[in-house]
């Protein structure tokens, strides 16, 4: 049960810490089978996947890496290129400003909130409510590091490596708290499915929907809550459906996430290998489930 499966062993963990460098630095493909088994308490089958989450393991290591279009979509800046080219410019939102270091932002010239964000990574940004209250010094610290992190090396994820580290200003689109994300799970062409993210820098709460808006029973991940009154289907969601299969039309599979404010649809970014492929499921029938809707036998080579 999910329960059990959370969790964590810590004698485990402070055994593997020294050695994961190590493990990593010679066999991809051995340290991702160890990650995946000790988060999902799998084992990873890598010759013959079933689950979704085995599948996207399979992706992760042999065909996104080595497909640019991946990297380029993955990336905060390139990703509103092919946006654009795709026929959507009008759903991205205000860009800033664009910049290689730290000191070339001119915060003077930034409205009172923005939101910054590294382009290679996931998970490195920072949103300013209150330009006043912003820590320079701190802020500099901490994307000067980023800039200089190789996220695709550090998480295996290797199709993040080619992506030019820079950083991208966009203007904050929320008010006090911040807008109900809808992430799109596309799969071969198709989406399936998503979940809604509400209450981030709060309460965070997650629901997980079939793409007809009836709860997704079992696809519950990493432990997280749901919300007590589940978010209703916005009256634009038809388009954004749409436009998250337009736009992942030419992978296997991807989640295309948005906003929704005041009824205007906002793209907020395209993910390939959602929390590293390592999500621990309410029940294995959705990781089977989803794995049925995903089919990769195009791509399959029978890894060692």
């Amino acid at each position: 049960m999910l329960a059990k499966r959370l969790k964590e062993n810590r004698l485990i963990r402070a055994l593997a810490t020294p050695i994961r460098p190590i493990v990593k630095a010679f066999s991809k493909v051995g340290y991702v089978k160890l990650e995946y088994r000790y988060i999902t308490h799998h084992k990873l089958n890598l010759k013959n996947p079933k689950r979704y989450t085995e599948k996207l393991q399979y992706l992760r290591l042999f065909v996104y890496p080595n497909d640019p279009s991946v990297s380029r979509c993955a990336g905060r800046v390139g990703v509103r290129d092919y946006v654009k080219q795709c026929g959507y410019e009008n759903i991205l939102i205000k860009c800033l400003g664009v910049y290689d270091k730290f000191d070339d932002i001119d915060f003077a010239a930034l409205p009172d909130a923005f939101v910054m964000k590294c382009s290679h990574a996931s998970g490195f940004n920072q949103i300013v409510k209150d330009k006043s209250k912003l820590d320079i010094a701190e802020a500099r610290k901490k994307f000067t590091k980023w800039l200089k992190t190789d996220y695709g090396k550090k998480t295996v994820e290797r199709h993040y490596s080619p992506i030019k580290p820079q950083i991208i200003i966009e203007e904050y689109i929320g008010g006090e708290s911040l807008p109900t994300e809808y992430k799109i799970h596309v799969f071969n062409g198709r989406a399936r499915s998503l979940y809604t993210v509400t209450g981030r820098g709060k309460d965070i709460r997650y629901d997980n929907f079939k793409i007809d808006w009836t709860p997704f029973e079992g696809s519950q991940f990493n432990g997280w809550n749901s919300s007590d009154i589940r978010p209703k289907c916005p009256q634009n969601f038809p388009e954004m459906v749409k436009i998250a299969e337009r736009l992942a039309s030419p992978f296997p599979f991807v989640r295309v996430d948005f906003y929704d404010i005041d009824g205007k649809i906002y793209f907020s970014e395209m993910t390939f290998t959602p929390a590293k492929g390592t999500l621990i499921l309410d029940d294995d029938k959705a990781d089977y489930e989803m794995g049925e809707w995903l089919d990769i036998s195009s791509y399959l080579k029978n890894p060692k």
